[in-house]
């Protein structure tokens, strides 16, 4: 998707809603004022990793990754808010730097949360300047949804740590400088007996197994560790406690994945209703006919309706300072089978331009369908909202 569109830009209407202060609207527009800048329209898409690369050191020296990895190291407490605000502005123009932005909160989200002082130190600056990529290392052949299938282990070796094994589908394997991984030390069975790890490119034994291509292209590898020694230091938390981490930041992130979802969505009803206005049909317009009204209904209210779902979740994290374990997974199932709604039917209205490569409506549908499969699919998020009701119903 080109960062530079010929229309205005998002929509800000739903920025008057409670949940959002001055602060938050400022820096929406600050976002949008990027996406839309001469760098951002000067990177070169078809190289996805130097794209990637840009992208990041352009966010980092516009001073908005700060938003993803918090301002302070010894406090790099994230604003759940500003988060989406900045996915959801991002992915209306762009894809790709929706996906550099949003790595950079992903894979350090984790060290801020339970990183030593050491280590926020050495990590956080240059990842939020943008001098360093960032990568979240959780997923295996065998163990996506189901982590407690995981086999890759790090066992305990004096003062230092040895991992082995493999993860895959990791977003920007092959070109992060950091890694958080998270591995089976054995503390306990299940998800009670794996550790949280920070590992750098350069480290002995660790390398890219392989490099996949998907349908949106963005930097994925899988990722190998053949006795890999790292110094104990760079565990994060307490042995056994990596479920729980990784889990605290997927719950930060999930609901920025329901916020990038509502971009690309918004983009398509904006780029819907710019081509149903002009587009003649029976001597009328496509946007004369009724049945083109009614779809417009149902894409506008849906998003609408994804979005209030989207920032409650932020909004109570940020504010009520309460657990979002439900609220993030119902945004995320929502926005994401929404957007992809939303997008289908854009596609439709457009009729053969709708599917012509390079059309925006084309990129979008490669863009939205990977959404929602990561961060848990959306069979997952019913699983996780049902357990949660179970628990305090």
């Amino acid at each position: 998707m080109s960062a530079i569109s010929s229309l205005p830009g998002p929509s800000r209407d739903h920025l008057d809603w409670p949940f959002f202060d001055e602060r938050h609207r400022e820096f929406a527009a600050e976002v949008d004022t990027f996406a839309k800048s001469p760098v951002m329209a000067a990177i070169d898409h078809t190289d996805v990793d130097g794209a990637c690369r840009k992208l990041v050191k352009a966010l980092g020296s516009a001073g908005l990754l700060a938003a993803a990895t918090g301002t302070s190291d010894s406090d790099p407490l994230v604003d759940s808010r500003l988060v989406c605000l900045a996915r959801e502005t991002l992915a209306w123009h762009d894809g790709l730097a929706d996906f550099a932005f949003a790595m950079q909160g992903l894979g350090t989200g984790a060290i801020g949360l339970s990183g030593s002082p050491e280590l926020r130190a050495a990590v956080l600056p240059k990842v939020r300047a943008g001098d360093w990529l960032s990568a979240f290392a959780l997923s295996e052949k065998d163990a996506g949804s189901d982590v407690a299938a995981m086999n890759c282990a790090a066992r305990a070796d004096g003062d230092h740590y040895v991992l082995d094994g493999e993860k895959t589908w990791i977003s920007n394997g092959g070109i992060a400088d950091v890694y958080t991984v998270f591995a089976r030390t054995g503390e306990a069975p299940g998800t009670r007996g794996i550790s949280a790890f920070v590992i750098f490119a350069d480290d002995p034994g660790f390398s890219i197994a392989e490099r996949i291509e998907v349908i949106a292209p963005h930097p994925l590898a899988t990722i190998r560790f053949e006795n890999c020694r790292i110094p104990a230091s760079r565990r994060l938390g307490a042995p056994g406690e990596g479920f729980k981490i990784a889990m605290r930041t997927l719950d930060i992130f999930r609901a920025s994945v329901a916020a990038a979802s509502l971009g690309f969505a918004r983009r398509a009803l904006d780029e819907s209703l710019a081509h149903v206005r002009t587009r003649p049909m029976f001597g009328a317009t496509l946007g004369d006919l009724q049945l083109t009204q009614a779809a417009l209904g149902d894409m506008a209210t849906g998003i609408d309706a994804a979005a209030l779902l989207t920032y409650r979740a932020a909004w109570r994290r940020d504010v009520q300072h309460l657990p979002t374990t439900r609220e993030a997974a119902m945004a995320k199932m929502a926005a994401t089978e929404t957007a992809q709604a939303v997008i289908d039917r854009a596609v439709q209205l457009f009729g053969g331009r709708g599917v012509k490569a390079g059309e925006i409506t084309e990129k979008l549908y490669r863009e939205i369908r990977a959404l929602r499969i990561y961060e848990g699919a959306t069979e997952v998020q019913k699983l996780i909202v049902a357990r949660e009701l179970l628990k305090t119903n």
